[in-house]
């Protein structure tokens, strides 16, 4: 969609600036560097020419992203995201963001959102350390349906998160990541997400949800929902339980225990009672699969968890028994 009307001066310059240090850091040689503000949205597509109509002009993808918040409004009076938290009043809501920003503000805000409400489960891709939240929801904001007057939803629950976008859709059903053939609802978006490094390729999120979901919840079951709106129902770690036990039950032993280590440590520590919570009454060479983690560190964090009160051990021998959480503990996550 073309809008001849609008010009340069409806677009905040704030973000171009934004966008080329984004660009820089992922690629420092990009050719868009050296571009004009209004070179950069030609170049990106943003700027185009109807020939069917002989009308030509910035597009609803640049006003998205580029745009005062006042250009966008009057624009797109319908657009906004609305995100929320309903992990304890599922009938509204223990927080919500509500977003009617451009999308490269919006995106730091949804994922702010995100890291705010969602743990982020200690993973290495190699020797590598990976975001497995980041991965999974960074490509939210991009599929969606702008022209629809449906607002974009994205709502936190306990064990999981349920995004429901504005759709034009090429089928009905639950998409398999097998044989699905992705489609872009903006593929200009999509494209300028690209160079800035938030968006891997076309139908990257389905086939990076279905790679990722696994060591990112210890579940496998994503839903993608095509109808008149998309829908997907993401599941979300034990973990995040977990991590709201070790700031809420038991305080005053958990401190005394881990209250001193560094966020390294409590990390692994967190992630370690994950693996004993998605199996229990295994030792420590089973958990050194789970975690990746080398044996010593587990015995040594074993230890800490259990002077925290968090875990204990069952059974008759070392041989035969077991790490199981707390009761206090699990009644906390169940």
């Amino acid at each position: 969609m073309i809008y001849p009307f609008v010009q340069l001066s409806n677009f905040n310059s704030e973000l171009f600036t934004r966008a080329r240090k984004l660009i820089r850091g992922n690629n420092q040689n990009h050719p868009w560097l050296s571009l004009s503000d209004e070179q950069l949205l030609q170049k990106a597509g943003l700027w185009k020419k109807g020939y069917a109509t002989g009308k030509e002009g910035y597009t609803l993808a640049a006003i998205l992203l580029f745009g005062k918040d006042e250009t966008i409004q009057q624009i797109l009076t319908h657009y906004k995201i609305d995100a929320l938290v309903r992990k304890d009043n599922v009938e509204r809501y223990d927080d919500r963001l509500y977003c009617t920003t451009n999308l490269i503000d919006a995106y730091d805000e949804l994922m702010d959102f995100v890291e705010e409400h969602l743990s982020d489960p200690f993973f290495l891709e190699g020797t590598q350390r990976r975001s497995l939240r980041g991965i999974i929801f960074r490509e939210i904001i991009v599929n969606r349906e702008y022209t629809h007057a449906l607002p974009a939803t994205f709502i936190i629950y306990r064990d999981r998160v349920e995004t429901e976008n504005a759709n034009n859709p090429h089928g009905e059903g639950v998409i398999s990541p097998i044989d699905f053939s992705p489609f872009p609802k903006n593929s200009s978006i999509a494209k300028f997400f690209m160079q800035l490094g938030r968006f891997d390729e076309l139908g990257s999120g389905i086939l990076n949800v279905n790679k990722y979901i696994k060591a990112y919840s210890g579940k496998d079951n994503p839903l993608f929902i095509e109808g008149a709106t998309f829908k997907t129902i993401i599941p979300v770690p034990i973990r995040g339980a977990i991590e709201g036990g070790i700031s809420g039950a038991n305080e005053g032993a958990i401190e005394g225990a881990i209250g001193g280590v560094t966020d390294g440590v409590k990390e692994r520590l967190v992630l370690l009672l994950t693996a004993i919570a998605s199996i229990e009454g295994k030792r420590v060479p089973d958990y050194k699969e789970k975690t990746n983690l080398p044996e010593s560190s587990i015995e040594r964090y074993i230890a800490q968890l259990r002077n925290a009160g968090l875990i204990e051990f069952r059974g008759d021998a070392p041989q035969t028994g077991g790490y199981f959480l707390k009761d206090t503990v699990r009644q906390l996550i169940d």
